[in-house]
């Protein structure tokens, strides 16, 4: 309906569409209420969808103007749902599909989405730790989709330079290998040399087809993301959300929490309950900074963080249980004799931690009695139920509140409202996952656009940094500790302007004439953001259209932008 009367004339449209020529405004306010008739999230999120598929322009800008309101539909906690019912669900394929028993047609499947310019960002995942909700297989596809969906929100990572995958390996959920409608394989996962074959040879293709593209590794298992994000980090600009993106942004919320407080990071106690790869990639980013701003050896600086997990405190006696990422926070047997080092309380009451933070995905795990034992202990304790979706949350934030008398920083990783005590309100930082995106969208932003070869630690300190300096609580204490989701536009352009100048201080950058003066750095990041808005379509010859436009990409069924 907003083809104008050129674009209606040059396609012959006359008679195929009513008369009245609207605005993408108006079109968006229709949309919005058709959104708003859907009866639950479930639903909001299938709309939305079928919207995607429909008219992309109209999708983003749908969001954007309602972007708050939105985000938990688009994303956790209903995308976990969709993905959960995404072979019942399912409509229509987007994005690559990878069989791990036909390795052979891996390069083939790919170079179907371009040529070595057409694609920026790629979000790969095998399906295997979903969104705390564990193992879905070839649903998997839809993380790695939204996940793309929220750098071009936030980042203005253009739609179509984009390339969701799935890594098909099997599944071990019981559930799915039973369900005669589940789309993926219907067998137990592969793991071992076959696994880690199939996996490098995506990896060497992508990077063999599209050169210039950032890799995006999302939702793997704890055995292998960290595993992985090591063995190509040194070869190509890579990144795993679950391991750096996670830990970047909760780093972000500890310094603004410890300026609130008054505390030096080097002088900080910080306790993790869960620790999997979002546990140990907070523990490694919390210990890079205190390395950087302190210069202890990295070996002192992870004598500040005690990682919990299932079976009790990690101690250096579980040797070959431990993972690699696991290793160096393990505690001395010894420090710990004849202390409680079995449940979380007993931690939290030995240490006296500033920071406990959780990823364990156990619900309620912070009890009132270990928030007390905190509080009591502490002037602002820093207390960050980070687990996911809500049902899966260490502690609601209103009893956090309560049990704190108001004293802790409390940031979530699911939307909660803001708390009160005694009159006053408190905001809450959705932090893990919608906050996540004021963190991963601008890093990758930064390293797409100065082509960086690689994504180094010093980058991901700079993007922490960025963040922190953006945090309301600065001006507040009352206000989050890292910015709004609303604002995260702006957020991006600082983010990615970091990111950009320290791969240019390393030498990691490979773009060519990138102003040096912030002023002009930001605007040239501005003006590569792509927005949602309808750009004037002018007819031409089929073999003058790119391969886009003639429909010769892997979207080749997807009206990418169309203004209907």
């Amino acid at each position: 309906s907003a083809f104008s009367p050129n674009e209606r004339n040059d396609f012959g449209l006359y008679g195929l569409l009513p008369p009245n020529v609207q605005t993408l405004d108006e079109q968006v306010r229709r949309a919005y209420e058709q959104y708003s008739s859907r009866k639950d999230a479930l639903a909001k999120n299938t709309f939305m969808t079928s919207l995607k598929e429909q008219n992309e322009v109209l999708y983003y800008k749908l969001i954007q103007d309602h972007l708050k309101e939105m985000f938990s539909i688009i994303y956790t906690p209903t995308e976990g749902d969709a993905i959960q019912n995404f072979s019942r669900i399912f409509r229509k394929p987007e994005g690559c599909f990878l069989n791990i028993f036909d390795q052979g047609r891996v390069e083939d499947n790919l170079a179907q989405w371009g040529g070595p310019e057409d694609i920026d960002y790629i979000v790969v995942t095998d399906g295997e730790e979903i969104l705390g909700i564990g193992d879905q297989g070839v649903g998997g596809i839809l993380i790695s989709i939204a996940k793309l969906v929220l750098t071009t929100l936030c980042a203005g990572i253009h739609p179509s330079r984009t390339l969701p995958v799935v890594l098909d390996c099997g599944t071990d959920n019981h559930q799915l290998l039973n369900d005669d409608l589940y789309l993926g394989l219907r067998r137990p996962r592969v793991r071992g040399e076959d696994y880690d074959s199939f996996v490098d040879t995506f990896v060497q293709s992508a990077h063999k087809l599209y050169p210039r593209a950032y890799i995006h590794f999302e939702d793997f298992g704890p055995a292998n993301a960290r595993r992985l994000l090591d063995k190509y980090r040194p070869k190509l600009a890579c990144f795993n959300d679950d391991v750096q993106g996670t830990g970047c942004i909760t780093l972000a919320g500890i310094l603004s929490g410890l300026h609130v407080s008054g505390l030096k990071l080097t002088d900080t106690r910080i306790v993790i309950f869960g620790s999997g790869s979002a546990g140990i990639g907070i523990a490694d980013q919390v210990s890079d900074a205190i390395v950087a701003e302190s210069g202890k050896s990295k070996e002192n600086a992870s004598k500040q963080i005690w990682c919990v997990d299932k079976p009790g405190l990690l101690l250096k006696s579980q040797g070959e249980s431990l993972t690699k990422g696991q290793g160096p926070y393990a505690r001395d047997d010894h420090e710990w004799q004849g202390k409680p080092h079995d449940d979380l309380f007993g931690v939290v009451k030995e240490v006296k931690p500033h920071v406990l933070i959780g990823t364990s995905t156990k619900p309620k795990a912070f009890t009132k009695k270990i928030v007390e034992e905190m509080s009591k202990n502490v002037d602002r304790p820093i207390i960050f139920p980070l687990s996911n979706p809500t049902r899966l949350h260490e502690a609601d934030p209103k009893d956090i509140n309560e049990w704190s008398k108001g004293k802790a920083l409390i940031a979530t990783g699911s939307p909660f409202p803001p708390v009160e005590y005694n009159g006053k309100k408190y905001e809450v930082v959705y932090q893990a996952e919608c906050n996540n995106s004021t963190a991963f969208p601008g890093i990758g932003l930064g390293a797409v656009l100065c082509r960086s070869r690689l994504l180094s630690d010093k980058m991901l300190v700079a993007a922490v940094k960025a963040i922190a300096a953006q945090s309301p609580a600065l001006k507040d204490p009352d206000r989050g500790l890292v910015p709004d989701v609303v604002d995260v536009r702006e957020i991006s352009v600082h983010v990615a302007s970091a990111v950009i100048k320290q791969a240019v201080a390393e030498g990691l950058a490979t773009e060519e004439a990138i102003p040096t003066e912030n002023d002009d750095l930001q605007e040239w990041v501005r003006e590569q953001m792509w927005t949602p808005r309808y750009r004037s379509l002018k007819r031409v010859k089929h073999k003058q259209a790119s391969k886009h436009g003639r429909g010769e990409l892997g979207v080749a069924a997807v009206s990418k932008g169309a203004k209907s």
